[in-house]
């Protein structure tokens, strides 16, 4: 499977908020995989990849944080100018819309990994795929996507 379960949750924009949300899945073990901080105004969205998806939903709704899970695509591109465009051309000329997309570059690499959500998730693997762009799945990536998987 191809699309990685992101969680999103909205977190008030107050001292300490974002410490008590990472302090909390790094308590219960839960490794942060990538992440993505928005300001929206008086709260922000906050985008998470992390090793155990199931558990660290359950643990924010405990802490009566909504917690949505929707999928996103993680393809590796080579770190070096231009290829992020050479990645989206094809995507533009399939007519598929970047919904929205944050990177990282992993440091013993030279390559970067791109999260995206795309109108169309499916097409834009296919796509993706046609050009020859690497995707990486949960395993690939560290993610247990349901408490009772194998690990």
């Amino acid at each position: 499977m191809l699309k990685l379960k992101q969680i999103v949750v909205s977190i008030e924009n107050s001292p300490g908020r974002l410490y008590e949300v990472t302090h909390a899945l790094g308590s219960a073990g839960i490794n942060l995989r990538a992440l993505n901080l928005v300001d929206t105004g008086a709260f922000g969205q906050l985008r998470l990849l992390v090793s155990d998806v199931a558990k660290a939903r359950q643990l924010l709704m405990e802490m009566h944080i909504p917690a949505m899970v929707n999928e996103v695509l993680a393809a590796e591109i080579e770190d070096r100018p231009g290829q992020l465009a050479a990645v989206l051309k094809p995507i533009l000329d399939a007519d598929i819309q970047v919904v929205f997309m944050y990177a990282f570059l992993r440091q013993s690499s030279e390559l970067a990994v791109m999260i995206f959500r795309f109108s169309d998730n499916d097409k834009a693997i296919a796509v993706m795929q046609e050009n020859g762009v690497k995707l990486l799945d949960a395993k690939q990536f560290g993610i247990l996507e349901n408490s009772d998987s194998a690990s």
